[in-house]
């Protein structure tokens, strides 16, 4: 069996997607359907069975996991950069990421997990090493101690512990994110309302729509979580990103390209990011690399026009 926690999320659904490409259908998917939009994502997706969030912590924490998992992979978690509740973000991203990696670690199942480069907070250098992770909200403050937590098991684990630390992923399966979806995904849907695009203006030191991120296609990041299964002598955090970064500019006239339409405004810097904004990302890949991972990601203009295609009608 095949656990896959958050799985009507975002990335979760789409390593779904690809293991019934594979030929996998023992999955058990769990998540909240709270946010009862999100079951469109699971809606072509064949699995076992499906279990609440709550319901399956509660097993896990009474000691009545599922048995014989293969692997677990955890995507699961509250991604929403500007909640500043705490104690919410710590119990769903911190204590939830323990527990799952306390249960594997008792069982020899494998755990691939979703971490994010927002440890890195406003650093220059995106390497997985401590002295470059120093995150600026308490999301990032989650994914960053839960590493801290991974590190201190590395070496006595019996079985593979991989953390995927993501960059500003984007494709389909995101329209549940709201505020938290790619900037890709807000400017197809600011084209069905009209013919501009909004970037932001600039902001330390970065022109208009000049700030610079590491965005990577959906699909790409579901192919390192599924080599790092298919590679379970790999331990370890890694950065998942293109190695790249590009402006919102690009990102922008890559939607516009698509769609033979559209003009570029500039609306004034939010006061509440001042201080909370990542102007710059681009993930440093040598650990991946070095790990033998060597497939190509997708450029901004690849990414979108993927993911355009695939959002036609």
């Amino acid at each position: 069996m095949i656990i896959v926690t958050g799985a009507a999320g975002f990335i979760g659904s789409r390593i779904i997607k690809a293991l019934n490409e594979m030929g996998r259908e023992d999955i058990l998917a769990v998540d909240d359907l709270s946010q009862g939009q999100q079951f469109a994502n699971l809606a072509e997706r064949k699995i076992a069975d499906y279990e609440d969030k709550t319901v399956f912590l509660n097993r896990m924490l009474q000691g009545q996991g599922p048995q014989d998992v293969e692997v677990i992979f955890h995507q699961g978690a509250c991604s929403v950069t500007t909640e500043w509740d705490g104690r919410y973000m710590m119990e769903n991203n911190y204590q939830y990421s323990k527990t799952l990696l306390s249960y594997a670690l008792e069982n020899g199942t494998a755990f691939i997990y979703a971490s994010s480069a927002a440890v890195y907070g406003e650093n220059q250098t995106f390497r997985e090493a401590l002295q470059y992770e120093k995150p600026i909200n308490v999301y990032g403050y989650s994914k960053f101690l839960f590493d801290q937590w991974v590190r201190r098991h590395l070496d006595s684990a019996k079985s593979q512990i991989a953390g995927c630390r993501y960059f500003n992923v984007y494709g389909p399966g995101e329209s549940h994110k709201g505020s938290m979806a790619s900037v890709a995904f807000h400017f197809q849907e600011q084209l069905k309302k009209g013919n501009e695009l909004r970037l932001f203006e600039g902001s330390d030191g970065y022109g208009p729509g000049e700030q610079r991120r590491d965005f990577v296609y959906v699909d790409d990041v579901v192919a390192v979580n599924l080599w790092l299964w298919q590679n379970s002598s790999v331990s370890g955090i890694f950065n998942v990103g293109t190695g790249q970064a590009q402006t919102f500019n690009d990102v922008a006239k890559a939607v516009i390209s698509n769609a033979q339409r559209g003009e570029i405004v500039y609306i004034p810097f939010p006061d509440h990011l001042k201080g909370h904004y990542q102007s710059f990302t681009e993930a440093d890949l040598s650990l991946l690399r070095q790990a033998g991972y060597d497939a190509d990601f997708k450029s901004v203009e690849q990414g979108v026009r993927a993911y355009w295609e695939e959002n036609q009608p």
